[in-house]
């Protein structure tokens, strides 16, 4: 029987899952504290973080102390990736004394879209254009994405780990697996012991993550995700602990079900298409309909355009350029 603390849970050995809550469809974000075993004389270590809103900062706060312990008590905060339900909080608990942690491919690419607002706001703003989205749409993004930014805190002096690297944590030996293609940067962390691995949202056990094109992310990150899969499942690990929803133990049948997912979604797409010239953003409406939110129709232009670029890269589709606007067709 796992441990319960009644804000937690031990979903493997000195590992609890803190499930923090977001404003978001997911509902909740898994962070999980790693808690050194009897005679470990390194600290607690905490696995992500979620955002800063009242909710996941009280939840979060009474999660740590049903443990006796607080933000100075840990002693380091690592991040899977950059987004804002994994990353948010990371500035506020960096100065009670953590130290931060992420990829160094994250702090290259990913970290600088909280440092950087202006420049990413600019040369987001362009991509948007170029792919069809009217200026009216941007006018109200423009607003949603100010109310994200004001939720995220990056942290100030992160330090970085890189790919394949052994990391001791709470006195547990942990190996970085990087896996881009949610984000550019992401990270997880296989405890080679036992085979449990801290997955971020590399799998999910309801949804695919988000694969999607980014001004300053990679050209095709839909080719990176397919790798990452097989890399995911070659690690042979005995447990993923994702970053939302509840933990997977048939990696490599939930890796297949993933990568038939997004080929169902690349011959969809195909059969949307015709030999008359048509944007991103008109694709997106036909391939994820229906009534969704602003942020929803984001996150459904940029999956869109992922799967748009790996057709374009298979030899599938063209790309060409009408008026100063990006098309598609077969």
């Amino acid at each position: 029987m796992a441990h319960v603390t009644g804000l937690s849970s031990e979903v493997a050995p000195n590992i609890f899952a803190i499930p923090v809550p977001i404003p978001y469809p997911f509902k909740y974000v898994n962070c999980y504290l790693l808690k050194p075993g009897p005679g470990v004389s390194s600290g607690p270590v905490l696995v992500d973080c979620g955002l800063d809103t009242p909710e996941a900062r009280s939840n979060l706060e009474a999660a740590l102390h049903q443990h006796g312990l607080g933000y100075g008590d840990l002693e380091h905060l690592l991040v899977t990736h950059h987004h804002p339900d994994h990353y948010g909080l990371a500035g506020l608990i960096e100065p009670h004394g953590p130290q931060v942690w992420l990829l160094d491919v994250e702090k290259e690419r990913g970290h600088i879209f909280w440092t950087q607002p202006e420049h990413m706001a600019q040369i987001g703003q362009q991509l948007f254009r170029q792919h069809g989205i009217s200026d009216a749409y941007l006018a109200d993004l423009a607003g949603e994405m100010q109310k994200t930014r004001s939720r995220v805190h990056p942290a100030q002096s992160p330090q970085t780990f890189a790919d394949g690297q052994q990391l001791s944590l709470a006195g547990m030996s942990f190996r970085v697996v990087w896996t881009p293609g949610h984000a550019d940067g992401h990270a997880m962390l296989l405890r080679e012991s036992d085979g449990v691995l801290l997955a971020g949202d590399q799998i999910l056990e309801r949804i695919s993550p988000n694969i999607g094109i980014w001004a300053y992310s990679y050209p095709n990150p839909l080719q990176h995700y397919f790798e990452s899969l097989e890399k995911t499942a070659a690690l042979r690990a005995s447990v993923a602990l994702p970053g939302h929803y509840r933990p997977i133990k048939d990696i490599a049948g939930r890796v297949a079900e993933l990568k038939a997912h997004h080929l169902e979604r690349l011959e969809f797409l195909l059969q949307l298409m015709n030999h008359h010239p048509q944007t991103c953003w008109q694709l997106s409406l036909g391939l994820f309909p229906g009534n969704l939110n602003l942020a929803q129709r984001r996150f459904a232009w940029s999956e869109t355009l992922a799967h748009l670029e790996y057709l374009v890269a298979q030899g599938k589709v063209r790309q060409l350029e009408l008026d100063g606007v990006i098309h598609y067709s077969r």
